[in-house]
């Protein structure tokens, strides 16, 4: 009962991560405009995504446009773009793996193999917390890197959108999901090699007939 208990709580949080990897993914929100100094009311602000630019005008309106080539953008969102996929599809496989191996479905009768089945989802879903959080933690970084850049203080600033967070709360909640699935996985231990011993012993024990 405990185990179907942390299988479910760990479907859960991996619905919630996988959901914040599909926000990161399509939302254009991994770095947005930064109001400094005496840049403090604009008419429009800046949004970039890894798929679109957006510029919101003061009114309220809403241009988008996509990257043109692939080839022009940085080695940043290039990567984040394969990680965040890989890393949803692996969440997606991972769910439907623990689904069909948990306690409290019956897709799998086999009791001895749910535990393993459970633990291969655990580990994708780790792997698909650690895939998520690489490219967020990357974008991060470059992005306060060119803000504090002296070369760049002509330019606009840009600061760390709402995608970033929301990355970085879905890698964790897979971190920890996965986590608890390794954890509560654990193969379990009959009594089948006690009992084969003991009939075994019981078998190769002489009969003897008394007078």
């Amino acid at each position: 009962m405990g185990s179907a208990a942390v299988q479910m709580a760990c479907v859960a949080l991996g619905v919630v991560g996988l959901i914040g990897i599909v926000v990161c993914c399509a939302v254009p929100l991994w770095r947005v405009s930064a109001f400094t100094g005496s840049n403090i009311v604009t008419a429009e602000r800046s949004q970039e995504g890894l798929w679109t630019t957006c510029v919101v005008q003061s009114t309220g309106q809403q241009q988008c446009k996509n990257f043109e080539s692939l080839l022009d953008l940085g080695a940043d969102r290039q990567a984040a773009r394969a990680l965040t996929i890989i890393s949803g599809m692996l969440c997606c496989l991972s769910l439907l793996v623990l689904f069909c191996g948990s306690d409290f479905t019956t897709c799998v009768e086999n009791e001895d193999v749910k535990p393993k089945i459970s633990l291969m989802a655990g580990v994708g879903m780790l792997l698909a917390g650690i895939l998520v959080i690489i490219p967020v933690s990357w974008f991060a970084h470059n992005t306060v890197r060119d803000f504090y850049s002296p070369l760049l203080s002509s330019s606009p600033r840009m600061e760390l959108g709402a995608c970033i967070f929301v990355g970085w709360a879905a890698g964790v909640l897979l971190i920890i999901a996965g986590g608890l699935l390794c954890c509560f996985s654990r193969p379990k231990q009959g009594n089948s090699g006690v009992n084969a011993k003991y009939y075994s012993n019981s078998a190769s024990t002489p009969n003897k007939n008394y007078v």
